[in-house]
């Protein structure tokens, strides 16, 4: 369930988290399931073995000049879960999905700083939309099929740039106030380049948010392989629409001017990495 009818946090949630008797409001973004108590975020959380692992990796990394996190709130008796339910530090701060570059440069700093990470286990095992979509653009799926995403399926060429551990949603997710570095928050994790996550920013600027097509080029500035990343981050989001059953006439036409620019900088011919 998302939105407005989602249900708010009980009591024994809030006592769980040390923040009973606090006023909670629902929070925007977060697909409306996140609220605030007081200092503390309280959401549902993405299961155990997802929820456990990202608490115990940023309860310990360092901020940086570049970027901050929020940190992981453990309950009264020191666990990272209640029921459905995980904590987080609140931070202030807004989105602005209009900062595409600025975005870009804290998921950047955001991606040195957990470059030395395994890749966790329960990835693989993963069932939602994303994923499934995500595996398959990699190779490891089938991919539905469609003319828009056939189009770039043709496309696809090998990357050779190593796979490290990506959040692969910045774009809403990095907020933004004065006097304190960017704070990115909410991080599904992938295992893919790290250029990726920038990639997936821009296509989502230029598709949802009105950012010009012609400035593609210089959001990759120095990233490699950024013209085939934008072929993968593209065909991803595609993908996922695909898988969800939420792809339709409106998305085609959006989506079409994005495509065309994409292929215009991607190689005219090409078979999958299934690597």
């Amino acid at each position: 369930m998302t939105g407005d009818d989602a249900a708010a946090p009980g009591e024994d949630v809030l006592r769980a988290f040390g923040v009973q008797g606090a006023v909670i409001e629902r929070l925007v973004g977060g697909r409306g399931l996140s609220w605030r108590a007081g200092a503390v975020v309280l959401r549902p959380h993405d299961g155990p073995a997802e929820t456990d692992w990202r608490a115990g990796v940023l309860a310990s990394l360092p901020d940086s000049d570049g970027f901050r996190t929020p940190r992981p709130v453990p309950t009264t008796t020191g666990e990272w879960r209640h029921g459905a339910w995980e904590a987080w530090e609140w931070l202030p701060g807004q989105a602005d999905e209009t900062r595409v570059a600025d975005v870009i440069r804290a998921g950047t700093a955001f991606h040195r700083g957990i470059a030395g990470l395994e890749r966790p286990a329960f990835l693989m095992a993963k069932d939602d939309a994303w994923s499934r979509a995500d595996r398959a653009v990699w190779g490891d799926g089938a991919l539905p099929r469609d003319p828009s995403l056939d189009r770039l399926v043709e496309a696809f060429r090998p990357v050779q740039a190593p796979s490290q551990l990506v959040h692969g949603d910045l774009l809403g997710n990095v907020l933004f106030v004065d006097g304190h570095p960017p704070a990115v928050i909410d991080w599904p994790p992938y295992w893919r380049p790290a250029g990726l996550g920038a990639a997936i920013a821009a296509v989502d600027a230029v598709c949802w948010h009105g950012y010009p097509l012609d400035g593609l080029e210089r959001l990759g500035d120095g990233v490699p392989e950024w013209s085939q990343l934008l072929v993968r981050a593209l065909a991803f989001r595609i993908a996922t629409l695909l898988v969800a059953g939420a792809w339709g006439s409106d998305d085609v036409e959006r989506h079409a001017p994005v495509i065309d620019a994409v292929l215009g900088r991607a190689p005219r011919v090409g078979t999958l990495d299934a690597s």
